[in-house]
């Protein structure tokens, strides 16, 4: 129940499906593949491979961040003032079918909500937060979501709570607001190029809930050594 993998392939798909069995996808953050490309992922794994993916940076982060320069097709002058931050206009409505179909394409359960530090606390901020995430088609998926810079722990909490949404965290810095509903990002206590201690990640085990699903993903430059060794621990546990 305790799903362990990489943010993103480190190795050829079917190389890294032999050691782990799940992975977080980045490329539909970016820009999506093509449904049939993501099709042909999921057929070339085993069927108990899961996937999680990030939802398109369309639906959180504004036209102004650097990571709009990976767009194939750059958004209009129309449409950038309507981009990002959860607001409720046609370009994050449409990026949210174009997540669904790519979670459908590679029968994921997750979604995850990556947030950038400029998405800030703010009223308008929260109330197109709540009415996104109110007035979407789930499908049954679990919705997780990365807040970052100065959220009050307790809103954070109360947005989780009303919202149905996991609270995502790097254990390490953050403590999540939803102990039972765990997905956690791991991305080195000092910097992407950190390698995990065996009793940093011992200590990693006691945060995750009993007889509950929870993710574990790294995102640093060791992160399939760091999943591995993580995962041993789990399995002698």
């Amino acid at each position: 129940m305790i799903n362990i993998g990489t943010c993103g392939f480190p190795r050829p798909k079917t190389e890294y499906a032999q050691f782990l069995s799940c992975v977080e996808v980045q490329q539909t953050f970016y820009q999506p593949p093509r449904i049939s490309t993501l099709e042909n992922w999921q057929r070339q794994l085993p069927p108990e491979f899961e996937f999680t993916i990030k939802a398109w940076q369309l639906i959180t982060h504004e036209s102004r961040s650097p990571t709009y320069k990976r767009l194939k097709k750059p958004l209009s002058e129309e449409e950038r003032p309507q981009a990002g931050s959860f607001k409720p206009s046609d370009v994050v409505q449409q990026a949210w079918q174009v997540t669904l179909a790519c979670a459908n394409a590679l029968k994921a359960k997750t979604v995850l909500f990556q947030c950038p530090a400029s998405f800030k606390p703010t009223r308008e901020n929260v109330a197109n937060l709540e009415s996104f995430f109110s007035g979407i088609d789930r499908q049954q998926l679990n919705l997780v979501w990365e807040p970052r810079g100065a959220w009050d722990c307790q809103l954070v909490k109360d947005l989780c709570q009303s919202l149905q949404l996991w609270h995502v965290v790097d254990p390490f810095t953050t403590q999540t607001v939803t102990p039972e509903q765990c997905y956690f990002r791991l991305h080195g206590r000092q910097g992407w190029r950190y390698q995990y201690e065996k009793q940093e990640l011992s200590d990693l085990l006691e945060l995750l809930p009993e007889n509950q699903s929870a993710y574990v993903f790294f995102n640093n430059i060791h992160m399939l050594q760091d999943a591995l060794l993580f995962k041993k621990l789990l399995e002698n546990r």
